[in-house]
């Protein structure tokens, strides 16, 4: 198992009480997506307000709206280093459309972050697929149904 170095920060107005999964769920999240050749980790997930998370998401991917996840990948395996920034109410947002309890979604996002942080995509309709099923087996082991049953690819990468 990887060794994790694990900061959680919450910005732009954001609490703690308003993100819904506890800091050691949110790492067995993290653990669980890490690719097996990954040894260690550092993962910085900054919870934020709506604001923030447009200007980032305009400034480094050209779209001028707020996102459910930017992933900023800085090293991959063996020794993982990425940033995860999560746009609150985007997400609370989209749990509400999609009658997705919002702990679910969140963890769908915390996984969707790090395989994206890890090197995968979801340009190419294969990749996507790959993804996807990779996305709901983790997710299985949380019990947690299949996050793409009826919905759409989260907006941020």
């Amino acid at each position: 198992m990887a060794h994790l170095q694990l900061n959680l920060q919450f910005e732009s107005g954001c609490k703690p009480d308003d993100w819904p999964l506890s800091r050691p769920r949110v790492r067995r999240l993290i653990l669980a997506s890490l690719p097996a050749n990954c040894t260690q980790a550092q993962i910085n997930v900054v919870v934020m307000g709506a604001a923030k998370a447009r200007r980032l998401n305009r400034d480094y991917r050209g779209q001028d709206h707020a996102t459910n996840i930017l992933t900023f990948p800085y090293a991959q395996a063996p020794s993982l280093h990425a940033d995860l920034v999560l746009c609150m109410p985007v997400i609370k947002a989209e749990a509400r459309q999609q009658g997705k309890r919002l702990d679910h979604h969140a963890a769908h996002l915390m996984v969707h972050g790090v395989l994206h942080a890890s090197g995968m995509d979801h340009q190419r309709k294969a990749d996507a697929e790959a993804m996807e099923w990779l996305e709901a087996a983790i997710l299985g082991r949380f019990r947690i149904p299949h996050p793409y049953a009826a919905t759409v690819h989260p907006q941020g990468s």
